[in-house]
């Protein structure tokens, strides 16, 4: 190994996961005492910076839009095991944990990412520029799978409850899967230059011109690492959920708040990603990353725990609530409005965190 891969190697971004793993390994299954929690959440940070970083280093080679698709896959197939083993030791509580996770997903990618990768962008360049051909394909695409998947299940008479039968899950699942499969066709491949980004003038940035591309051995390394990183992020995610779950039943919040934290931990990194670009005049790829996120979190997801519910006991809760179908609609709408110009400023921005915001707090208080 040259110096320069052994001086790479040596960055805190590639002994921070690392350690964090090493952490998650000790603490795996205990009960965890406050100090231990502390440090938990002190490296469980630290491997969120490191997979950002590890992250734009793939992307960096690959080009858009294959590295925001790399993150955005990593990051929700991760997701998917720490979803199925709480579900697994969650016991009755855990039966609309798949739901309310994904729905946390949605609305914090659609909004919270979204709302502000877009502020930012709009602030720095009043003007945030995006494609409307490709980021409106991705929003219908979340709106439609959302829909299938979270909606229908509270309309459907099959079964009793907010569920689906499970010729009706096998259904969602498939549609998800398929959808979602179809929408990374389009992204990577026919209609690629819709998703590549573009500065305020129209003009398509194709690569970082001013930075000399990094090597296959580090960008390899960086693959194995942001694969590490993210371990070690769901891994301590769930690590402290215990203490989460604590806290949110001890200031008397609904159990559903504990899937927001856990949505708000595992998207982290694609958050902090996305913002770093929308700051780099990278609008395309911020809202890539974002919407890009909610598609596999609900295509992804929804099809693995249909699997799972092969040998997983009790009812799937999928279906949304009154509230949460209206803040969905409203979403949906307002994202509509957002993207069809193509160009947005800090107002759309605002009104996206407003809509996480009043997410947040009827989560909290319904």
């Amino acid at each position: 190994m040259n110096a320069k891969i052994t001086s790479y190697l040596a960055r805190w971004t590639a002994w921070v996961p690392v350690l964090a793993v090493a952490a998650l390994i000790l603490t795996w299954g205990r009960d965890l005492p406050p100090p231990i929690v502390i440090i938990s959440g002190l490296l469980l940070a630290g491997a969120v910076l490191a997979a950002v970083h590890h992250a734009e280093v793939v992307a960096h080679k690959v080009g858009e839009p294959f590295g925001s698709l790399v993150l955005a896959v990593a990051v929700t197939i991760i997701e998917v095991a720490l979803i199925v083993t709480l579900m697994i030791s969650g016991g009755d509580k855990a039966q609309a944990l798949a739901r309310d996770t994904v729905f946390a997903a949605v609305m914090i990618t659609c909004n919270g990412i979204l709302g502000l990768s877009l502020l930012v962008g709009a602030i720095r360049r009043r003007v945030a520029v995006f494609h409307s051909e490709g980021t409106g394909g991705a929003l219908a695409a979340v709106a439609t799978i959302a829909t299938l998947s979270l909606v229908l299940p509270s309309f459907t008479t099959s079964r009793p409850g907010p569920q689906f039968s499970p010729a009706q899950l096998a259904f969602a699942a498939v549609a998800s899967l398929t959808l979602y499969l179809l929408f990374v066709l389009v992204q990577t491949h026919r209609h690629r230059d819709y998703f590549l980004p573009i500065t305020t003038a129209g003009e398509v940035i194709k690569g970082e011109d001013h930075l000399e591309p990094p090597t296959t051995r580090a960008a390899l390394t960086s693959v194995g690492l942001l694969l590490v990183a993210l371990i070690a992020v769901v891994g301590l995610a769930k690590g402290v959920s215990p203490s989460i779950e604590s806290a949110v039943a001890g200031a008397g919040m609904p159990q559903a708040v504990v899937g927001v934290v856990i949505a708000l931990l595992v998207l982290l990194p694609e958050t902090i990603a996305a913002v770093r670009a929308a700051a780099r005049d990278r609008m395309q790829t911020s809202l890539n990353l974002a919407l890009g996120s909610a598609m596999a979190s609900i295509g992804l997801t929804i099809p693995a725990i249909a699997i799972a519910m092969i040998w997983l006991e009790g009812p799937l809760l999928l279906g949304l609530g009154g509230t949460q179908m209206v803040l969905l609609a409203l979403t949906v709408v307002v994202g509509t409005l957002t993207v069809v110009p193509g160009r947005a400023n800090v107002l759309q921005g605002g009104i996206h965190l407003g809509l996480l915001a009043a997410f947040l707090f009827l989560a909290a208080s319904p």
